[in-house]
């Protein structure tokens, strides 16, 4: 048996044409559209330079403190991809530093989400890469696994399979899965185009607002 202890291909990914789309949407937007049930956690943070990325996930499952298997995942993973790691939420030991993070910036790799640690914490806010984790810790990690590559993990509260759409900016993550990603990112940019809407109403002083007495009432708010 070698469930906990295996690497298995990834060989599916969401298109680079749709990621492109998506690049061009807040988070915010394509977390809305997916009835706002496919949003990480708001304890993850961004670490890196690069405050938005968007790509398919190179999953990883990582014993907590133990780093051996993201080692793997920084060498395996295609360029454009993005780490998305099941660290157990563990804060004690960091799972990634400058050096990890750097190797995987020079591969093409386009950033990491660390269900965990990071450390040097200076060093990786000067880099052009995407870092997002639940926090920081300056103690290091072992290397002697076991883990797992290219299973379905669980993300900040999120299940998270192989080659989903991975989603981030500055307000935090949301994944899209793979066979629905065309879908919500087309929902997602109609979306958008109301809010650009609503942004001109409000600046010209004509934003609707006769819906929130209307809704008030029809939940019985006395006074609405």
């Amino acid at each position: 048996m070698t469930i906990g202890f295996r690497i298995k291909p990834i060989t599916q990914r969401v298109s680079p044409a749709l990621i492109q789309r998506a690049a061009s949407i807040p988070v915010a937007n394509i977390g809305d559209v997916m009835n706002r049930l496919q949003s990480f956690s708001g304890t993850f943070h961004p670490y890196g330079g690069r405050k938005r990325m968007v790509g398919p996930a190179f999953t990883v499952k990582a014993r907590s403190g133990d780093n051996l298997m993201l080692h793997r995942a920084v060498d395996l993973a295609e360029p454009g991809d993005i780490i998305v790691c099941d660290g157990n939420g563990d804060l004690s030991v960091a799972l990634m530093g400058d050096l990890m993070l750097g190797h995987a910036m020079v591969r093409g790799i386009a950033g990491t989400v660390l269900d965990g640690a990071v450390r040097d914490v200076s060093s990786l806010a000067k880099m052009d890469f995407g870092v997002w984790a639940r926090g920081h810790t300056p103690a290091g990690p072992w290397k002697e696994g076991p883990g797992e590559i290219g299973t379905t993990i669980s993300c900040g509260g999120q299940v998270v399979a192989p080659g989903d759409l991975i989603c981030c900016d500055e307000d935090g993550i949301v994944v899209v899965p793979l066979e629905e990603a065309e879908a919500v990112i087309t929902a997602a940019e109609a979306h958008q185009a109301k809010e650009i809407k609503s942004e001109a109403d409000i600046k010209a002083g004509k934003w609707p607002r006769g819906w929130v007495p209307e809704a008030l009432k029809a939940k019985g708010c006395e006074g609405a």
